[in-house]
């Protein structure tokens, strides 16, 4: 990424963020079924025969290590921002702390599952982390596209010199710039999209 911060005006408020993309609603909808599930346990068990569940700490190791995974790319992504960088920060902490949270009360879960109270309170400590990552997630998405826009401005700069082109020398020296942003524009939408 570039240095210098990007001429785009945009209108968000990172204090007040709210799911908009299709994209972090289908990222997040696995862990929502997984908090969902906690909370609504089934009232009367059915006669099909049972499969053993996960031993609570291979659960809980599964859920620290996709945290890490996401704190180590949000720390990345958060170094080469350019707009919005305290936010991020202050976001991956929050995910941090309700990271550990929910380990804390995970753990005292596991020693009684059977005790309601510890059992809300990794429900309530579980949608504390879903609330923390999604925040991130969307304040990644956010530098993502000042970052897409900043390129595209360049492209169209480019693009406008061609119009006010004089001689062939320079036709040719600016439409190969113009293909070099093109192809840099291209694999940008396209890193995104993966």
């Amino acid at each position: 990424m570039s240095t210098k911060v990007p001429n785009i005006k945009i209108k968000i408020d990172p204090h007040d963020l709210k799911i908009q993309t299709f994209t972090v609603e289908k990222l997040l909808e696995p862990l929502i079924i997984q908090v969902t599930t906690l909370v609504n346990c089934p009232q009367n068990l059915s006669s099909k025969k049972k499969g053993r569940s996960k031993k609570a700490h291979v659960l809980l190791a599964s859920v620290e290590e996709a945290t890490w995974n996401l704190l180590d790319n949000g720390e990345k992504i958060a170094k080469e921002a350019v707009v919005f960088k305290e936010d991020l920060h202050a976001a991956l902490a929050d995910v941090r702390k309700e990271s550990q949270a929910l380990k804390v009360s995970a753990e005292a879960f596991t020693s009684d599952p059977c005790y309601l109270p510890r059992r809300q309170a990794v429900v309530q400590a579980a949608r504390s982390l879903l609330t923390a990552v999604t925040r991130l997630l969307i304040l990644a998405d956010i530098v993502d596209v000042a970052y897409l826009l900043q390129h595209l401005t360049v492209f169209q700069r480019t693009f406008e010199s061609l119009r006010n082109i004089s001689s062939k020398s320079d036709l040719q020296k600016t439409y190969q710039k113009f293909q070099k942003d093109l192809e840099n524009l291209d694999c940008l939408a396209y890193k995104r999209q993966q």
